[in-house]
């Protein structure tokens, strides 16, 4: 044993320092492969390194204590079982190879049955990138016409939890107003639904099926586009199954032209047999109120481009000045313009900036609005 073992320890870590530096970098890759790759490298790494601590380890010490001088093999007890059947099997083994070597047609014919069912197999089977599975939840996003109020995506969201709550499967529904993964605003949302206890569910109430139940009464909500998905198997992959498509315009043609092309495309998905859910990933163009300052006009009134964005920013925004302590508990201040100065553009004209001089000067006096349509975010 201790000869034997001299000669196959240097080999065994040699194996083993081989196969960690083929498998342990493909933890660390990126995308995709990364993802799906992580979890297989950090087992065979680990089931590798586990199996060269005992071919190290325990495997020379049981050999010790079973090969000893005028050891025989037993042909009694459990010992005696095992060997006898381990005979009889490599015998019948040794037999069924000689019989297949004897008739190499008829072994041939068997093998391309095999490989028949195979094949069949292949192609009647389901095929995906990666399959879905049941997790016990799934989100739905909600997006409302650009400009939408708050109010009018609450209550979309309210008809949805209300939807999800009645449903047998469901267990809850939390939703969220104002944030959704296409982006932020006041006209999109998202639930979270959490499903039951996979005991207390059957297939006509898998994720699959409630999504599908789901989209029936999506469609009797007119004010809105709804759209439930299930997650990915493998959460590094994304928030939702299926892929992703990317419009480029690489003819400078602009946001007019990429946004038809877009369109047409989103129609042509509509029509394909094979896709289904197909959706626009980003907010609609919104209304958007343009301030264009006159920079010659300030300076000569004596007003700082710093300042007009300091009230621009405070009064139609806010500003966090400070904290203080209200019955044990720290509650924040920030400084705000009353609803009534900020609700229309011309409410703009309502308010002043201080010169240099500490005189008051008006917005209108530098400062001009207009209304024009662009993207919420790029």
């Amino acid at each position: 044993t201790r000869k034997s073992m001299g000669k196959i320890t240097g080999a065994l870590i040699g194996i083993g320092l081989v196969l960690s530096a083929v498998f342990v970098p493909m933890a660390f890759f990126g995308g995709a492969t990364g993802a799906i790759y992580k979890q297989f490298s950090i087992t065979i790494v680990t089931a590798m390194a586990l199996s060269v601590l005992v071919a190290l380890i325990f495997t020379p010490a049981l050999c010790a204590t079973m090969l000893k001088a005028g050891h025989a093999p037993s042909n009694k007890g459990f010992f005696g079982w095992f060997n006898r059947n381990f005979d009889r099997g490599n015998k019948g083994y040794q037999r069924g190879v000689a019989a297949m070597l004897k008739r190499p047609g008829r072994s041939m014919l068997v093998y391309g049955a095999i490989v028949a069912i195979m094949a069949v197999m292949f192609v009647r089977l389901p095929t995906s990138f990666l399959p879905e599975e049941d997790q016990g939840i799934f989100l739905s996003i909600v997006q409302l016409p650009a400009g939408a109020s708050l109010e009018r995506t609450e209550a979309v969201m309210d008809k949805i939890s209300a939807y999800y709550q009645q449903d047998p499967a469901v267990i809850s529904a939390f939703t969220v107003s104002g944030f959704s993964f296409a982006g932020r605003g006041q006209n999109v949302g998202l639930a979270f639904v959490r499903l039951k206890n996979w005991s207390e569910r059957g297939p006509e109430d898998s994720v699959q099926a409630v999504i599908g139940r789901a989209y029936g009464f999506f469609s009797t909500i007119k004010e809105a586009q709804v759209f439930a998905f299930n997650l990915p198997p493998i959460a590094e992959l994304g928030r939702a199954t299926g892929f992703n498509l990317y419009l480029q315009d690489r003819g400078g043609l602009g946001h007019d032209a990429l946004l038809n092309a877009r369109n047409q495309l989103l129609g042509m998905a509509a029509q394909e047999p094979t896709l289904m859910q197909v959706r626009p990933n980003g907010m609609e163009d919104a209304a958007q109120l343009q301030i264009e300052v006159d920079q010659l006009k300030a300076q000569a009134l004596g007003v700082s481009l710093s300042e007009i964005n300091q009230t621009l920013a405070i009064g139609w925004g806010s500003a966090y000045i400070n904290d203080f302590v209200d019955r044990g508990r720290v509650k924040k201040v920030y400084v705000q313009a009353e609803p009534e100065f900020r609700m229309t553009p011309e409410d703009l004209n309502k308010w002043y900036v201080r010169n240099n001089r500490g005189e008051m000067v008006n917005f209108s006096s530098f400062a001009s609005s207009r209304w024009e349509y662009g993207p919420l975010r790029l």
